[in-house]
């Protein structure tokens, strides 16, 4: 994985196709961590980027019957994307700020409110969504 990794840095993007798993999270995380630090990312993108890929793979784990899923990276100028592909039609709903004691819907609310852009979307060229967020490579997250 550290080759796919630096080779990240040179080209821009970095792309995984990954099983979703409880114990793995870990590995994609710090994957994305020495994807954003590879790139110059702040300390604030880099911990917003470790959140969001947990929060986002997480949410297939939870929420998704076919695990297999891909993650991709993306800098374009000061920005960095984060996207999860998966293979499930349905898109997460996210409202209002969830009580204190909802069981769920607070990680997704948190990761829209703290970064720059947020979106989920069906794929267009097979059965799925992809839910991303950006955020300022080089600043401060809101």
């Amino acid at each position: 994985m550290r080759d796919t990794v630096h080779r990240a840095h040179h080209k821009n993007v970095y792309g995984q196709s990954l099983m979703a798993d409880a114990r793995c999270v870990e590995r994609w995380r710090g994957a994305a961590v020495e994807v954003v630090r590879g790139w110059g990312g702040s300390a604030s993108a880099v911990e917003l980027v470790r959140l969001g890929v947990s929060e986002l793979l997480s949410n297939v784990i939870r929420h998704v019957a076919e695990r297999r899923c891909y993650l991709r990276i993306v800098r374009i100028g000061g920005e960095v994307t984060v996207q999860v592909f998966d293979r499930s039609r349905t898109l997460p709903v996210i409202g209002v700020a969830p009580g204190w004691d909802a069981e769920s819907g607070r990680g997704l609310w948190m990761l829209r409110e703290m970064a720059t852009r947020f979106g989920c979307e069906h794929t267009f060229h097979c059965d799925g969504k992809i839910v991303w967020f950006s955020c300022d490579l080089f600043g401060d997250v809101r």
